[in-house]
């Protein structure tokens, strides 16, 4: 995953001025719009991440009596409990200034000659 992990986002929920929000885009539905966007983005970066981490845990025995709690794992889904939520990471990363939105380009029709 990029850089999520280390940003300084709002671990709880604080209130936020619009006007500092939709600064970049002018409009605050388009903003609600792409944090939403984002912010689903940057969950799914950590859902395979931490997929990717508990497959290492997966138990490989047929016997599932011998599960057994293992450290390293419980100090992961800590550190993941922790972490920012997405929603939170995404307005951090625009008020960063590291949200890039595009927008497509209206096509302009030509006009027909006959």
């Amino acid at each position: 995953m990029s850089n999520t992990h280390n940003m300084n986002a709002a671990k709880t929920t604080i209130t936020r001025d619009v006007k500092d929000l939709d600064m970049e885009l002018g409009n605050i539905y388009e903003t609600v719009s792409v944090l939403g966007k984002r912010a689903n983005q940057i969950a799914v970066e950590i859902k395979t991440e931490l997929s990717a981490k508990l497959e290492e845990f997966a138990v490989t025995g047929e016997n599932l009596e011998e599960v057994y709690e293992n450290r390293e794992q419980i100090e992961m889904s800590k550190h993941y409990e922790k972490m920012p939520k997405p929603s939170a990471l995404a307005i951090q990363e625009m008020l960063d200034g590291k949200i890039y939105v595009r927008r497509p380009e209206v096509a302009v029709a030509a006009p027909e000659t006959k």
